[in-house]
């Protein structure tokens, strides 16, 4: 990354922090969160990765034009109000006098560059402006936001398209997001410069980001909109499932995001400790590469067993879901056959039936397919919330004769594997933000050409019929036929077995007594929204 770069944002957070000293007595009470987690946030661009633990750092010093509380419903942001004044227009009012944490001022420019950045094609937020077609400032508070297509979920998107300001990007030349997949280094993957509630005093990569309270966020004055009493915060990266508990049973953090499952039962046990926990918005599934006509890696040539359904059926009767919730999830999940929770608009029972666990079936499937004596597959997953699964899955292949070659990297270098289509097989966790099917229709079942920007389908699955329901789906208005369409859609991706469901999901949080924090189905946080005692 440039120095200009480097000494801009370093200038900015030592002008805050100036700021907030000469408040003194004006001050509250300084109340400290550690809270620690297993995976670190990959960059500090905002629209670079479309990651959980990337927002979960981000979304602290960036907002959008609107924001999930923690009542999961979609509240005012930067914009105070909005309103859909065309089938395909949505018009949002700004809010006044609110400045960036360099002290820059707000304005529908700056919305006008952050959507306009997030289109870009090294953006990997194109899902939340997949329908967005022009963004038009009125004036300098009322941006229109222009769509192909009606589109009922604009602001449950804009939770997730957070806005940055125009000039500090361009003196920083960053006005397209960081090439993540490419590993790209530029001064946003660093340095930020959001309106938010905190700004980032000391970052360490992958070990500890601290963030103190930005005396100039709009949220502060008037009475302020926050509940939360934090005034420094320390995000804190322990990889290791032992060193985050001991550290909590320590004292050493005063919360912990990701509770190993075998922990859960220790911790309730300590009087000292609380356990929050509760389905998370989010379901782990298996990816096939089905787009090419060999497996690289495998002991097949010349053939590619996973674009036969046979073969896909194979594999989704080779799992046995209640036995990995009973033994490896500690009852930390639920089995299910659907690719979204029933917390999604577009959920339904019917797409929820699991494949029965039957490996003698699923012996005489390879065997029909031609592969009496299985074969080979390199099979990528990440280390931290689900490795261990990973584990178990590949276990459970190999007693019908699949043997799955797993290798777990690191969550950084498998998230890039994934964005460039490199892996044969591999298990991911998908969570829903806007808690709209759409949101996993596009990006991860519809063919890489239709998903384009927004496309996570690492596995390249392609079913034209499927394809040709999304303009459908995009084009209805009435909401209840819009669900039975997205519904209609769904039965036909698990018809093809495109990818895997496994299980929901469960999300133990931990904290010691005197921390209040709102469990969350997406298993975010709002720092600005925790009270310590």
């Amino acid at each position: 990354m440039g120095r200009v770069g480097w000494l801009m944002g370093a200038a900015a957070a030592a002008a805050l922090l100036a700021g907030a000293t000469t408040a003194g007595a004006q001050q509250p009470p300084s109340r400290v969160l550690r809270m620690a987690t297993s995976v670190d946030a990959a960059t500090l661009d905002p629209h670079a990765t479309n990651a959980l633990f990337t927002f979960l750092v981000v979304h602290q010093v960036y907002e959008g034009l609107t924001w999930r509380g923690d009542d999961l419903k979609v509240h005012p942001g930067l914009a105070t109000r909005w309103e859909q004044v065309e089938p395909t227009r949505w018009r949002f009012h700004l809010r006044d006098g609110v400045r960036f944490a360099g002290g820059e001022a707000f304005d529908s420019d700056d919305v006008v560059f952050s959507i306009q950045r997030a289109l870009a094609p090294t953006s990997n937020y194109g899902i939340f402006v997949d329908t967005v077609q022009a963004v038009e400032a009125r004036d300098r508070l009322t941006v229109d936001v222009v769509t192909r297509v009606p589109d009922p979920v604009i602001p449950d998107k804009m939770t997730r398209v957070l806005i940055m300001d125009r000039g500090w990007s361009e003196a920083n030349r960053a006005t397209v997001p960081q090439n993540f997949a490419q590993r790209e280094e530029t001064a946003t993957v660093r340095n930020a410069n959001g309106t938010g509630p905190y700004v980032i005093r000391n970052r360490e990569v992958d070990q500890r980001t601290v963030m103190v309270r930005n005396p100039n966020w709009w949220g502060s004055q008037n009475g302020g909109v926050a509940r939360g009493n934090v005034t420094e915060y320390h995000h804190i990266t322990l990889t290791s499932d032992a060193t985050r508990v001991a550290a909590l049973l320590s004292g050493e953090v005063d919360f912990v995001h990701v509770v190993p499952v075998q922990d859960v039962a220790r911790i309730q046990r300590d009087q000292r400790l609380r356990i929050l926990e509760g389905q998370e918005n989010r379901t782990v599934w298996i990816g096939m590469r089905q787009d090419v006509e060999e497996l690289q890696g495998s002991d097949v040539r010349g053939r590619n067993p996973l674009k036969d359904l046979r073969v896909r059926q194979a594999i989704a009767h080779a799992m046995d879901l209640d036995a990995l919730r009973r033994t490896t999830l500690r009852g930390q999940g639920v089995p299910t056959g659907s690719m979204w929770t029933e917390f999604v608009n577009g959920w339904a029972r019917e797409t929820d039936r699991r494949t029965p666990h039957d490996p003698a079936r699923a012996r005489a499937l390879l065997a029909e397919a031609g592969y009496p004596n299985g074969f080979s597959v390199p099979m990528d997953c990440p280390v931290g919330t689900y490795d261990e699964a990973c584990q178990a899955v590949a276990a459970m292949l190999a007693r019908v004769g699949i043997r799955a070659q797993l290798t777990i990297h690191p969550n950084a270098v498998f998230s890039q594997r994934v964005r460039r289509q490199e892996p044969m097989m591999y298990m991911l966790s998908w969570g829903v933000p806007t808690f709209d099917g759409s949101y996993t229709l596009r990006a991860i079942m519809a063919s890489r050409s239709v998903g384009g920007a927004a496309t996570w389908n690492a596995g390249g699955y392609s079913n034209p019929a499927f394809d040709a329901m999304l303009p459908r789906i995009d084009a209805e208005q009435d909401p209840e036929r819009r669900r039975a369409l997205i519904r209609e859609a769904h039965a036909m991706h698990n018809a093809d077995l495109g990818h895997i469901p496994l299980y929901h999901m469960m999300i133990p949080w931990a904290v010691r007594t005197g921390v209040t924090v709102q469990h969350r189905a997406d298993n975010q946080f709002q720092v600005r929204e925790i009270r310590v005692e």
